[in-house]
């Protein structure tokens, strides 16, 4: 307890920077998978997607990041061994921090889309290994994350799929793809807004006070989708057929008519995205801050300060804008060629897929899902249409990311321990 009281603020001031280091290296990494199909397929800008971030990651993180977050990210750990001894986590969530961070920035410098969640659950059961024990990491719910390696890309890459062979027979394989387009816009657009509300209703908003029941959440998605297909209809009848374009792309003035559904989901996965995933960076944050301000008691849970939320969402923000562009090159141009009408497909099956997963309770990375969701769509033209070496490259990454943040991990709360204990 005396370490607590003698270095508490120091302990607050490490934790805010590496923090903010975690959550720049979600914005470079995480992020950037989220609008790399919106890049990568040219619905959007560079600059566009760090506008649209810098808006809707920050709204997410701050309207609906949550009061409360589970300072023991997905129960991965048992404190309760070391609750005499509350500098010990205290060192394990910088440690962890510090890791995951580092190791996003590896990945982000060299494009590599890895699990943030995954990084940062890595890195405690790293810290956990060297100052607690094996028998305090929950081995189990290790055994559930290497299988979402497996789980998460197939969801998204099937539901990718078969968005993407439904556009094939409603509008790009008939007689005239252009009417087609325009006539089906609405129904697509809706299942944009409809999905990604649910999103937000049963993911983003689990930690607010306002408690939506499913079958409220689905009559609001229904309200939301319904105005996001009259805004998209309205944005869509405007678009007119360009004969100079089809010319050299049969389909160009066919693709013009999804950009507006791209603009949608790049949007609400961006809100999504921050109301969710910013607790990889803050939780640990929020752990060291509730330890040393309680004194020395560990908590379960812990209240979430609102300057740790502008913190994490200005963070994600920064990240995307200095390195997220490595990234959303990998997600949007090297591992299949982009269209809007792909990048759509691919979009909307990484956000019903996570609904699935919210609700189910299965062990899904929203990175993993995008990445899979990209490679459906690609598959729907065949093999030859996706890069099978880049694929390989993110597989590899994806399963060194839990040991290599679990290494880092290690050895900075050794050092970590060595300076202060």
């Amino acid at each position: 307890m005396e370490i607590i009281s003698d270095y508490g603020h120091v302990f607050i001031v490490l934790a805010v920077i590496f923090g903010l280091y975690m959550t720049w290296g979600i914005g470079a990494n995480d992020v950037a998978n989220a609008m790399g199909t919106s890049v990568g397929s040219g619905a959007i800008t560079v600059k566009q997607a760090i506008l649209i971030a810098a808006i809707f990651e920050f709204a997410g993180a701050f309207i609906a990041g949550g009061n409360v977050t589970k300072t023991i990210r997905k129960g991965i750990i048992d404190p309760a061994s070391i609750v005499a001894n509350p500098e010990i986590l205290v060192l394990g969530m910088l440690a962890a921090l510090l890791a995951a961070g580092v190791w996003l920035m590896i990945a982000s410098s060299r494009g590599w889309p890895v699990s943030t969640t995954h990084s940062i659950i890595g890195a405690v059961i790293g810290f956990a290994l060297a100052g607690i024990g094996v028998d305090a990491v929950e081995w189990g719910k290790v055994t559930l994350i290497a299988a979402s390696w497996v789980v998460s890309p197939l969801l998204g890459g099937i539901l990718a799929f078969l968005l993407m062979m439904s556009i094939h027979r409603l509008i790009l394989n008939t007689d005239n793809p252009f009417r087609n387009a325009k006539r089906w816009a609405p129904a697509y657009i809706f299942l944009v807004g409809f999905i990604i509300s649910l999103v937000t209703l049963f993911k983003g908003l689990k930690h607010l006070d306002i408690e939506l029941s499913p079958g409220m959440s689905f009559i609001a998605a229904l309200f939301f989708g319904t105005g996001t297909a009259f805004i998209g209809w309205l944005l869509v009848r405007r678009v007119t057929i360009d004969p100079e374009a089809d010319r050299k792309f049969h389909f160009a003035s066919v693709e013009k008519v999804f950009i507006p559904m791209m603009l949608f989901t790049a949007c609400a996965m961006a809100f999504a995205h921050g109301s969710n995933d910013v607790a990889n960076g803050i939780g640990p944050l929020a752990a060291v801050v509730s330890i040393v301000q309680s004194g020395g008691e560990v908590a379960q849970d812990s209240s979430l300060p609102l300057w740790i939320l502008v913190l994490g969402g200005a963070g994600i923000v920064v990240g995307l804008a200095t390195m997220g562009y490595r990234v959303m090159k990998t997600i949007g141009k090297q591992i299949t060629q982009l269209t809007p009408s792909r990048g759509y497909c691919a979009e909307l099956a990484a956000a019903a897929t996570v609904v699935l997963a919210s609700r189910t309770g299965l062990p899904v990375s929203t990175t993993h899902i995008a990445v899979g969701a990209v490679i459906g769509v690609g598959l729907a033209r065949g093999i030859g249409a996706i890069d099978l070496r880049v694929i390989g490259n993110i597989i590899i990454s994806w399963v060194v990311t839990l040991p290599i943040g679990a290494a880092l991990a290690a050895l900075f709360f050794f050092i970590l321990k060595g300076i202060f204990l």
